[in-house]
């Protein structure tokens, strides 16, 4: 029983290894181009897949994190434009 779960998840994280390699850009992996780590990860089922978590894949995919409204300066900007223009619609309204 304990083989047959070690070599389902052993099965699952080759198969995650594969879609990351795949689904990445081509211009975002490191040391090597895209097209040479897949043979890495196809060749070499986990300790493949291991490298190229530590050197090829894209740096990128690590940082990208979700901003919150009140840090994001396009929707500060957009709420600094929309006080502005209510602003001027006012006034206009009270000189006409």
């Amino acid at each position: 029983m304990l083989r047959v779960i070690g070599a389902i998840l052993g099965i699952a994280i080759y198969i995650y290894f594969l879609v990351d390699v795949v689904r990445s850009s081509r211009a975002g992996s490191r040391a090597l181009p895209k097209y040479v780590w897949l043979p890495v990860v196809v060749l070499i089922p986990i300790v493949g897949g291991i490298i190229w978590t530590l050197f090829g894949k894209p740096r990128t995919a690590r940082k990208r994190q979700n901003i919150a409204p009140d840090d994001d300066p396009k929707f500060l900007r957009n709420l600094d434009e929309q006080a502005w223009r209510e602003k001027m619609r006012k006034q206009r309204e009270e000189e006409g």
